[in-house]
């Protein structure tokens, strides 16, 4: 019983995936949502009592998507600061390639965290995450590098992965990813390079 519950909430949320997509997160409905799983409305219902239950589930869904998809990437990498690095820009190419969906929902949920607290929670704890992962690789490889370079770097790092992400989605076309992300990952390294050994 529990593997189809858990079937069935994959399905909400799948279709409440496609239904952001088309719709952005203004226009969703749980009608919609229902039509695109091909579910009675009351089903939908059953495993979420509201729009903002779905919503949440889905934010959270995607915001979780991002650090397990790093880990993989992590698993594959060279024993090296640029490769460390690079798990993160692979990640971003791994999504916006593939995966566009994921970053316009991810795009609608922060425009909703500035009206929802609870949204932007969710994504301040994301962004910690994020940088403190990138934080955990500059002390791995870097150890002597200044405090306030620990701190500033990763939001740096992150900054320049979204700000390409937000770019992309508005235009693909503008500019070219794989060079984007290597001259990011090249502006750290340069950077830390003073403190390494």
């Amino acid at each position: 019983m529990k593997n189809i519950e858990k079937n069935n909430e994959e399905k909400i949320l799948d279709a409440t995936l496609r239904v952001i997509e088309s719709h952005t997160i203004s226009g969703t409905r749980i009608s919609l949502i229902a039509k695109e799983a091909d579910m009675l409305q009351s089903n939908v219902l059953y495993y979420y009592k509201t729009k903002e239950e779905i919503l949440v589930a889905m934010q959270k869904r995607i915001l979780d998507i991002f650090p397990k998809l790093r880990e993989e990437l992590r698993d594959n990498t060279e024993d090296t600061l640029e490769s460390a690095l690079e798990v993160f820009s692979k990640n971003e190419e791994n999504l916006l390639k593939n995966f566009p969906e994921y970053n316009h929902a991810e795009m609608d949920f922060w425009v909703q965290s500035r009206t929802d607290e609870d949204t932007r929670t969710r994504f301040s704890q994301s962004y910690d995450l994020w940088r403190q992962e990138i934080r955990d690789v500059l002390v791995k490889y870097v150890p002597d590098l200044p405090d306030n370079l620990k701190e500033i770097l990763p939001a740096q790092y992150v900054s320049m992965l979204e700000g390409f992400t937000i770019q992309y989605l508005i235009d693909e076309n503008k500019i070219d990813m794989t060079e984007y992300f290597a001259l990011s990952r090249q502006l750290i390294l340069n950077t830390v390079k003073p403190y390494m050994k």
